[in-house]
């Protein structure tokens, strides 16, 4: 780890990684796409759960900087998302619901309709008053970066033998107050969930097969990539009290130095 700073000696060169430089692909996506948030969603979507076409994945904090790499990924394998911009079938603000229970039940009734419509419009009405019926509500696959009520919704949803993967727990790192703690942990036995936390660095070995695999879908087109970016040093612990409310859309950069200034220093 390095400080935040313009200028910084390096006094263990062999934990770093020299990048293969691509000029189709952005400098700034090794700290992103092919960097640590897309090998975490690579590891935990492939390694843990085990994506099949057709599956029901829930991504929270799909916009972030893992989260919308997890969502492509599971999408590219045949599988259905719970907005277009990166692919997903569904998505909601979790900031704006006060019932995420509701919420979820409801973002799959909706893409149901929108499946059943678009298969058969003369039965839209049918679908959409027996959505239960024709659609198997629930969650095959939940990659969780928020914890707290978010995993509690989740968790009350998951189908049986459903997969977890516990990346992040944003939600919980201001909390003062622990609070009632998560009520619907015992579905976790009642439906043979498979819940697992992990990091990033436990499959290290993985890296290269990762960079080549997600490298490929970039260059094809297949996977888009969204940064938000701040200029500046000075901008830096703004940018990162916001990870921590929901304000960044995609993977927070701060670039050092602005482009018209490095042009200015050659």
């Amino acid at each position: 780890m390095t400080g935040w700073e313009e200028y910084t000696l390096i006094q263990k060169p062999q934990q770093l990684r020299k990048i293969s430089r691509n000029h189709a692909v952005p400098l700034s996506y090794h700290l992103g796409l092919l960097g640590m948030p897309g090998f975490t969603a690579y590891c935990g979507l492939y390694e843990l759960c085990s994506p099949k076409a057709g599956e029901f994945v829930f991504v929270s904090a799909a916009s972030g900087a893992v989260g919308q790499i997890v969502g492509q990924l599971a999408k590219l394998e045949g599988c259905r998302m719970l907005t277009s911009k990166m692919g997903f079938d569904a998505a909601f603000n979790y900031k704006e619901e006060a019932d995420l229970d509701a919420a979820l039940k409801s973002i799959f009734m909706r893409f149901l309709v929108y499946l059943k419509e678009l298969v058969v419009l003369l039965h839209s009405w049918i679908v959409q008053k027996n959505c239960c019926r024709y659609f198997p509500q629930g969650i095959d696959i939940y990659f969780d970066n928020v914890g707290g009520e978010m995993l509690d919704a989740a968790l009350l949803n998951m189908r049986v033998k459903g997969r977890i993967a516990v990346c992040g727990m944003v939600s919980q790192h201001a909390v003062t107050d622990s609070g009632p703690g998560i009520r619907n942990i015992s579905n976790v036995i009642v439906k043979r969930i498979k819940m697992q936390g992990f990091l990033q660095s436990d499959f290290l070995h993985l890296y290269p097969r990762f960079l080549d695999h997600v490298t490929a879908h970039f260059l094809a087109g297949d996977i888009v990539y969204v940064e938000d970016v701040d200029d500046g040093l000075e901008s830096a612990p703004a940018a990162l009290a916001g990870l921590f409310t929901g304000e960044n859309i995609g993977k927070k950069v701060v670039r050092v130095v602005p482009p018209e200034s490095r042009n200015s220093m050659n």
